[in-house]
C-alpha cells in the first residue's frame, strides 16, 4: 500500500495545527479571574502597596500630580497615636484624581477599628474616611462624614511597628449620601512606611 504524496505534505501542516492547540491550553491567562486577584498581596513589610475593591472593580494608585500617590504617615505622639493613608489615581488625559483615604486617632495597636460612633451617637468616631471623584463641587463626587455622607466599615491594623516605621492592614467600608451613589470599598489592603 502506497501513501499519497499529498498526505506527507499535508501532515506537518496537521502536526503544527496540534502542536498550537494543545500550545494554548498550558498558557497562562494573563488577566486574573476574579478582580480581587488583580491586587497587590496583602504584605507587612512595607511595600509601599495599596488596592481594594471600588465598587468591585480593582482600583490602585496611579499618575503622579506633583505628590505621591499612596502616602502613609503615623505620629504616635498626636492624640494617642495619628495614622493618615491617603492615595490617588489620576490620569493626565482625564485632567482628573480619584482620591481614597482613611484614618484617624488613638490608632496605637493592631487591631480592628470601626467607622461609626463611638459610644452615644452624638460622639462622633475618631476614625474617618474618604473618597472624592474628579469635580469636587458636586456633592456626589466628594464623600465624608464632614458633608453629610453616613460611612459604615472598619479599619484593620495588623502590623504597627514604629521602630521600623511599617503600618499594614485591611479596610473596608461604604459610603452613602442622599440622592447619590454608593461607594464601596471592600478588599482593601495597604502595607506602608512612615
Amino acid at each position: 500500500m502506497r501513501s499519497s504524496p499529498a498526505c506527507f505534505t499535508r501532515l506537518p501542516l496537521y502536526l503544527a495545527l496540534t502542536l498550537l492547540t494543545q500550545c494554548s491550553k498550558c498558557k497562562n491567562d494573563p488577566t486574573p479571574s476574579k478582580p480581587e486577584d488583580q491586587l497587590p498581596p496583602a504584605t507587612q513589610t512595607g511595600a509601599g502597596t495599596f488596592g481594594c475593591l471600588l465598587n468591585g472593580q480593582p482600583w490602585t494608585p496611579s499618575g503622579f500630580n506633583g505628590h505621591p500617590n499612596f502616602l502613609v504617615s503615623y505620629d504616635p505622639t498626636y492624640h494617642g497615636g495619628n495614622l493618615d493613608v491617603t492615595m490617588y489615581r489620576y490620569s493626565t488625559g482625564a485632567k482628573q484624581a480619584q482620591y481614597i483615604g482613611f484614618g484617624g486617632d488613638q490608632l496605637n495597636k493592631p487591631g480592628t477599628y470601626s467607622f461609626t460612633a463611638l459610644g452615644s451617637p452624638a460622639l462622633p468616631s475618631p476614625y474617618t474616611a474618604l473618597y472624592a471623584d474628579g469635580n469636587l463641587s458636586s456633592p456626589c463626587n466628594y464623600y465624608t462624614v464632614n458633608q453629610g455622607a453616613t460611612v459604615k466599615g472598619q479599619l484593620t491594623i495588623t502590623r504597627l511597628d514604629l521602630s521600623s516605621g511599617i503600618v499594614s492592614g485591611t479596610v473596608e467600608y461604604t459610603f452613602s449620601q442622599p440622592s447619590c451613589d454608593t461607594i464601596k470599598i471592600t478588599k482593601g489592603r495597604f502595607d506602608g512606611k512612615f
